[in-house]
């Protein structure tokens, strides 16, 4: 009698049609970590979370972003590290984040192959385009608005959204300066979906804040659907 075959558990398959939130880790306050960050958002319902750190070193990023990734994995959140291709593919992460002037996409793609997500930070439709021909997943469109994490780049302002939505036919997120007091300009404005940083990794509840964040552009989403 043959044994019954064992089942290999699969990652979550990279498709962002029910992607909503994008949350962007910011460095932890005194004394706490990476790790309950990330928790309090995937348990408030993070669809994508992204691990942005300049300073770790390679071997101290590759031992955190499995941590990070099998928090992730725990709530079907998909995960990726900013700039850092060579860690994203050491680690065996779900994909990577490149800017302007990081690795080019057509390189970071000859790198980790066509199984991995690779995101490109984009601040105007030439970007975006360039980087949707060069076999991006899926593309930023920011900063929309002022923010700290940014400090060089000027708003590029809603009118950007709109300037996608005709050319870009992968995913984009709209990302800068997002938070509650502009969420609703940036979904009127036409965006499936928002990427933040202190609005949900900065807050005093993370999880309660990536929850609302969550609800909102769901049920704008399904309102419009």
């Amino acid at each position: 009698m043959k044994e019954p075959r064992m089942l290999i558990p699969q990652k979550r398959l990279f498709d962002f049609s029910d992607v909503f939130l994008y949350c962007i880790t910011m460095p932890p306050r005194p004394g706490q970590t990476y790790l309950p960050m990330v928790q309090a958002a995937c348990q408030g319902g993070a669809d994508v979370i992204q691990l942005r750190d300049k300073n770790l070193s390679a071997r101290a990023l590759v031992e955190l972003c499995q941590e990070l990734q099998n928090i992730c994995h725990a709530t079907g959140t998909l995960f990726v590290l900013n700039d850092r291709v060579d860690v994203a593919l050491a680690a065996d992460l779900d994909g990577v984040h490149v800017g302007q002037d990081d690795l080019p996409v057509k390189m970071a793609r000859q790198i980790l192959g066509h199984k991995k997500i690779i995101g490109c930070s984009c601040h105007s439709l030439a970007q975006a385009k360039q980087a949707q021909s060069d076999g991006a997943d899926y593309v930023s469109c920011g900063p929309l608005f002022s923010t700290p994490t940014k400090p060089d780049y000027q708003p590029v302002g809603l009118g950007l959204i709109k300037e996608y939505l005709p050319d870009i036919k992968i995913p984009f997120v709209p990302i800068g300066g997002i938070d509650d007091s502009n969420l609703e300009q940036v979904l009127a404005a036409g965006a499936p979906r928002a990427a933040v940083v202190r609005a949900v990794c900065g807050a005093d509840d993370i999880q309660s804040a990536a929850k609302r964040f969550k609800d909102k552009i769901k049920t704008v989403n399904v309102s419009s659907s």
